[in-house]
């Protein structure tokens, strides 16, 4: 920020140019210590090394620097949590990897750390050059000789690179992931030279840049021979700033005896305890030798410059702008300069329309920048506010780190299918999946997949028709029953599902026009009320949040009557959305119920919206069995008056004595836990208000579409700023990890639930917790208590008045308490998945790093269902994993939910895919059924609903190209589902990126599926390209819509144009096209082309 500039920084600059200079900083508050810095480090050529106290402010003053500074800091973590030398934090790893690498080939590097982190040594400088490679562009280098130094080093040879320590090789591309970078390198070869060397995606697999020259280095903290104090690695002239030098060196000395006890315990490690870990001495021999710049009242060394600064924290506005106002007129009579730094465009905004005044007026101007805290510098006469302290929120920073980010890999790995996986053919019925094979027709080699039948039956699937299976999933520990070929009964059951189906999707489509024909309140414009509520959110709206947002004041603002689903993992942000909504209404003296299905989560909600909407002209309520007769007739008598805007309730707000003065909106979280009763009622009251409902549970994407828009869906997908993964871990029952978990949590001022789900045992669990933790205040909770008494018990945990809260899962639904941060679920075995997701989303909701502990008996001796449900929790404990993969049996519940409950042993018959598949196909055929006026503006109408391609022509990804089978039949699969050109477009560039250019085959196959879409077209069925013939069949004789209509007109108007080529042939009630002399795959789409260009 160049319009800040400090005479301290010259100060120092100057002090800085004497040998060994020992620096004392005073009077620092606020991010004033991150501007002075960052300006030295601009003017100054010597490495920088930050040493902090914790983690926690290294990493608050890694984003500030990084902003100031506009480039990447490098950080230097931790290798290890103390007592826990042998479990290796991968992601840490590759971050000081990194950092050692940057330090090695940049004179001017800056590296951040913390006290922690320089417990471990690390590889010398000799060792280190030892360990990377070097490359650039037009280097010459046999792949072989590559391939011989990788190994060396450590780098284990894989299909596709995902993690750090890989390599692969496919034809003249190798990829490589080092240690020392966040993303992966592609280089391509032509011969034996270097042709291209650019970064690559994890999850895509697809390049991001080019780059001229790279370094791949082995992981340095594997070595345990030949290690150096983290210093001692730093070139002679770094300069070190230090935030507390006897902290640091308390901490080493502490670090090192409970390692050196552990290591005792342990007895299995082999080598001398002061080979890996330094001590405090180490640390204060090695840093004397530096310049040092201690920003402490109390320095360590005798220091011989001082240098203050006169500053002050920016004063706490919490969105009193008058108070705001006023501080900037008294600045303006001192001198001072005011600067208000917003996180975004969109925040500056807000913040203008809050102020709605003249910026000159005031003098202070407005910049798009983030630090971490404002302050006031009257040495420099400039006030520095931040918005998120203004107006009260969460600072959105990022924590370093270096996750491998392959849940995608791990997405496609899931549905890939196995040799001996279920599948659903939606012709043929559920079969075993036997591989993917090569076999030959007419002379050609085409690939083939082969499913297996009821007694040993096979069938051959091309892989043109691959679309029409999928991978068999319903409720876990169902067993399919295997189909036998060519019986009725798979027919049977698919028309009996079809027609329930079409049932179901019959009433959704009528609900959807009732909707669309009636007219409802619409909402005015947003006032500034909304701008100011919105600005204080606590953290930064993420992409999904502000279109979830957008839609709903739309539907609102628009005469139809709003019927949106907004969907969400837990903790990601849909409450704000709905407070957001009914400030709207409020704002034009409308009321609002929200309707929730537990009375504590009622009085969560009721905290919720009245923090959120305190100081705001917006009277919030709640009504639910904890209130006393007298207190619910006086609030069902103010709502009546309308002295009452936003009504919080269980059912019990849908009763008959409920009466609103006058509805504007209702709010329905968690739709799917309401009894069919309550739902009917719910309808009624929906006829024609704006109806808001939020939903964890997961809809599975291809629902979404089937359903058609008889309710509108906001997904959120994406987790709030600076919430970190939950850390998982199945464990036994141990008491030692019981009360260290306890206090661990308590010694960061954090709170714990203990899930134990038997009411009758629950006090000794209690009481078991008080003696491992006796400083513990634990409290019980379960759902058979007095409902007032629960109440009390719940907000005193909300409000941090005890530690422990031992409940059974009543904690499931909506209990929210930003403190706590661990979790222990007891007989975790027992729960169902979604069960366990719900209570994990309890923790972690703020941005500390949470932890939840599942004790279960040991995994050999549980069912392989348990044992699953538990592995995939622990699996993907990353964030929005709820709504990818470890909620399977979810996404078949949630169908269920969605499209009642009969449905879910249909879906359990069919499987899931094939479930929607059928009922996509139902809600094509009732649009041209039943409901074509609605529709009839839909454009790409269809007579066909797909067409079969029958071939002797090879087509085929040749496995010298791609030589991994899942990898194959995944991209047939890909194919198979492409509707535009710019999909194959897109596909052809990846298969190039990955694989190198692509051979003539795949342009064949691309050719395949143009054919497909043009035959689609037309209306053809099938097509056959055999002995050099092409056969087309049409529609059966009774599709009047077919014939009558224009497709058909073009086939009729091409064999008038070609009669001698073609012919038309009717047999056995069958139509089709017979056309000679087609000998390749392009003249087939040459024929198919013309007769659509007719």
């Amino acid at each position: 920020m160049k319009f800040i500039q400090s005479k301290q920084a010259e100060k120092i600059l100057s002090a800085l140019k004497s040998k060994k200079a020992k620096i004392q900083l005073t009077g620092f508050s606020g991010s004033s210590f991150a501007v002075v810095s960052s300006q030295v480090i601009k003017n100054d050529s010597n490495p920088h090394l930050f040493i902090f106290r914790e983690k926690e402010s290294a990493s608050y003053f890694i984003n500030d620097i990084e902003e100031l500074l506009k480039k990447d800091i490098s950080f230097f973590p931790e290798v290890n949590n103390i007592n826990k030398l042998d479990s290796k934090n991968s992601s840490n790893n590759l971050l000081r990897t990194e950092a050692l690498n940057k330090v090695n080939q940049n004179d001017k590097s800056v590296i951040i750390t913390y006290s922690e982190a320089l417990l471990n040594k690390i590889l010398s400088k000799k060792e280190l050059i030892k360990n990377t490679i070097n490359l650039r562009i037009r280097d010459e280098i046999l792949i072989f000789e590559l391939e011989q130094k990788l190994t060396e080093v450590d780098f284990k040879k894989v299909d596709f690179v995902i993690e750090a320590g890989q390599y692969s090789i496919r034809g003249g591309i190798v990829d490589i992931f080092s240690y020392a970078n966040e993303n992966p390198f592609r280089l391509e070869f032509f011969d034996n030279e270097i042709e291209s060397i650019r970064t690559f995606d994890v999850n895509t697999q697809l390049s991001k840049e080019l780059i001229n020259k790279i370094t791949i280095v082995s992981n340095c903290d594997k070595n345990t021979k030949n290690l150096c104090n983290f210093l001692d690695f730093l070139p002679k002239n770094t300069i070190v700033w230090a935030e507390d030098i006897n902290y640091t060196a308390n901490i080493l000395s502490s670090s090192f005896k409970k390692t050196e006890k552990y290591l005792k315990e342990k007895k299995e490690f082999f080598f001398n305890i002061n080979d890996i870990i330094i001590q405090d001495s180490d640390f204060i021999n090695s840093i004397k030798n530096f310049s040092t710049i201690e920003n402490n009242n109390n320095p360590f060394f005798i220091c011989n410059t001082k240098i203050s600064i006169n500053t002050q924290p920016q004063t706490s506005i919490n969105k009193q702008f008058d108070l705001l106002k006023n501080e900037f007129i008294k600045h303006e009579k001192e001198g001072i300069k005011n600067i208000v730094l917003c996180s975004s465009e969109e925040q500056k905004k807000r913040l203008d329309s809050i102020f709605e005044i003249d910026q000159e007026k005031f003098n202070y101007k407005c910049l798009i920048n983030s630090l971490h805290k404002g302050y006031i510098d009257y040495s420099n006469k400039i006030a520095i506010y931040t918005d998120h302290q203004i107006f009260n929120r969460h600072l959105k920073f990022k924590p370093k780190a270096r996750y491998y980010n392959n849940q995608a890999i791990t997405l496609k790995q899931l549905n890939s299918l196995e040799i001996g996986d279920f599948v659903t053919h939606i012709d043929h019925g559920i079969g075993i999946f036997s591989g993917l094979h090569k076999i030959e027709n007419n002379g050609n080699v085409q690939e083939v997949i082969k499913l297996t039948y009821q007694d040993g039956d096979i069938l051959y699937i091309s892989i043109h028709s691959l679309h029409k299976v999928s991978k068999y999933s319903a409720k876990e520990g169902v067993s399919p029953k295997i189909n036998q070929l060519g019986s009725p009964q798979w027919k049977k059951k698919k028309m009996t599902t079809k027609k329930k189906v079409k049932q179901i999707a019959f009433d959704l489509i009528k609900l959807y026009a009732k909707r669309k024909h009636k007219k409802g309140f619409s909402f005015s414009p947003d006032t500034y009320i909304q701008h100011e509520l919105e600005a204080s959110f606590m953290f930064e709206d993420t992409p999904d949040q502000s279109k979830a947002t957008q839609d709903v004041k739309k539907d609102m603002e628009s005469e139809i009557p709003m019927d949106r689903l907004v969907c969400g993992d837990v903790g990601f942000g849909k409450t704000e959305i709905a407070i957001r909504g009914a400030l709207k209404a409020v704002a034009d003296s409308k009321q609002v119920a929200v309707l929730v299905p537990t009375t504590i989560l009622a009085l969560q909600h009721f905290k919720t919206f009245s923090k959120r909407l305190a100081n705001l002209p917006c009277k919030v309520d709640y009504i639910n069995r904890f209130k006393s007769k007298k207190e619910q007739k006086n609030t069902i008598e103010n709502l009546k008056t309308g002295k009452i805007d936003i009504l919080i309730g269980t059912h019990r707000i849908v009763g008959k004595d409920i009466e609103f003065l006058d509805l504007g909106l209702l709010i329905i979280d968690e739709e799917q836990k309401f009894g069919v009763n309550i739902k009917e009622k719910i309808k009624y009251l929906k006829e024609n208000i704006d109806t808001l409902t939020l939903s964890a549970t997961p809809i599975p994407r291809t629902l979404q579409f089937s359903l058609l828009g008889a309710r509108d869906l906001s997904i959120i997908n994406t987790p709030p700023p600076n919430r970190q993964a939950v850390e998982t871990k199945i464990t036994p029952m141990n008491q030692e990890i019981i009360k260290n978990s306890i206090n661990y949590e308590i010694s960061r001022n954090g709170q714990v639930f203990y899930v134990h789900n038997r009411i009758d045992n629950i006090t000794e669990v209690a009481k078991l917790i008080k003696s491992l933790c006796p400083d513990a205040r634990v409290r019980i909770g379960h759902g058979q208590m007095q409902g007032k008494i629960l109440e009390e018990l719940m907000i005193d945990f909300m409000e941090g008045y005890f530690d422990v809260l031992v409940s059974t899962t009543i904690i499931e639904n909506g209990v929210d308490v930003p403190n706590a941060n661990t979790i222990i679920i007891n007989n975790a075995h027992n729960f169902g998945l979604s069960d366990l997701h719900q209570m994990r989303g309890r923790v972690g909701r703020s941005n500390k790093k949470a932890f939840c502990f599942l004790l279960s008996p040991p995994l050999h001796s549980i069912s392989s269902e348990s044992r699953k449900r538990l592995m995939s929790l622990e699996q993907f404990s990353e964030l929005g994993s709820g709504f990818k993969i470890a909620m399977r049996d979810l996404d078949i519940r949630g169908a269920g939910d969605l499209l009642g409950a009969d449905q879910s042993g249909f879906i359990n018959d069919v499987g899931f895919e094939t479930y929607q598949k059928i009922l996509n196909e139902a809600i094509e055929e009732l649009k041209k059924e039943k409901f074509q006026d609605i529709f009839k503006s839909e454009k790409n109408k269809f007579y066909v609903q797909d067409c079969v391609v029958d071939t002797d022509l090879e087509m085929v990804i040749p496995d010298t190209y791609v030589d991994n089978i899942s990898e194959r039949i995944y991209l047939y699969k890909e194919l198979n589902n492409f509707k535009t050109e710019e999909e194959i477009d897109k596909f052809i560039l990846r298969i190039k990126d990955r694989f190198g250019n692509p051979p003539i085959e795949i342009e064949d196959l691309c050719n395949g599926i143009r054919i497909k879409w043009i035959a689609k077209k037309i209306g053809f069925e099938r097509i056959i390209l055999k002995k050099q013939k092409f056969i087309a069949l049409l529609p059966e004789k009774n599709n009047f819509l077919y014939y009558e209509s224009n497709s058909f007109k073009l086939v009729l108007d091409f064999i008038k144009n070609h009669f001698n080529e073609c012919q038309m042939i009717e047999k056995n009630e069958k139509i089709s096209l017979h056309v000679h002399n087609i000998k390749s795959i392009n003249d087939s789409l040459k024929l198919l082309t013309s007769i659509l260009n007719n």
